[in-house]
């Protein structure tokens, strides 16, 4: 019999001030359940509706643009070194299907309640209403700037 693996905990980023906050939270709890910490950010070329992005300049990578992004929010919030595991995923396809499948064996995911694109006025944004929706595992929505406990 295999060992179970380490328990982890997934948050969505996209590089908007919210899920920065997510990151923050997320990390918190990691600490505080044990957990590692898994990193999700998902890319797409497919607009909504079904159209194709207009793809920039010859040799543009949207993958490896969207690992670099991944990263800088990664090191400029949690710093060179988190006091839990960081695993940093870069995965094709839509945001929230993305999330809810790198979540469905997590111990928790962690989201912004809205992310960089929609209405302002929204309480919450798609992706994190689709995740609170049809996770297979607790979703912890972020508002605002909320404070992490202590």
């Amino acid at each position: 019999m295999s060992a179970p693996a380490t328990p982890y905990i997934v948050v969505g980023v996209d590089g908007s001030e919210a899920s920065e906050h997510a990151l923050r939270w997320a990390e918190f709890m990691a600490r505080q359940t044990g957990s590692e910490l898994r990193a999700v950010m998902s890319w797409s070329p497919v607009l909504p509706g079904g159209g194709v992005a207009v793809l920039g300049p010859d040799g543009w990578d949207p993958e490896a643009d969207t690992r670099q992004i991944l990263a800088k929010t990664v090191r400029k919030v949690l710093g060179e070194t988190s006091s839990v595991a960081v695993e940093e995923r870069v995965v094709e396809g839509g945001a929230a299907k993305s999330l809810l499948e790198e979540s469905a064996e997590a111990r928790m995911l962690v989201v912004g309640s809205r992310g960089r694109g929609g209405f302002a006025g929204l309480l919450l944004g798609s992706v994190s209403a689709v995740c609170a929706a049809h996770a297979k595992c607790p979703v912890l929505i972020i508002h605002g700037d909320t404070p992490l406990p202590g």
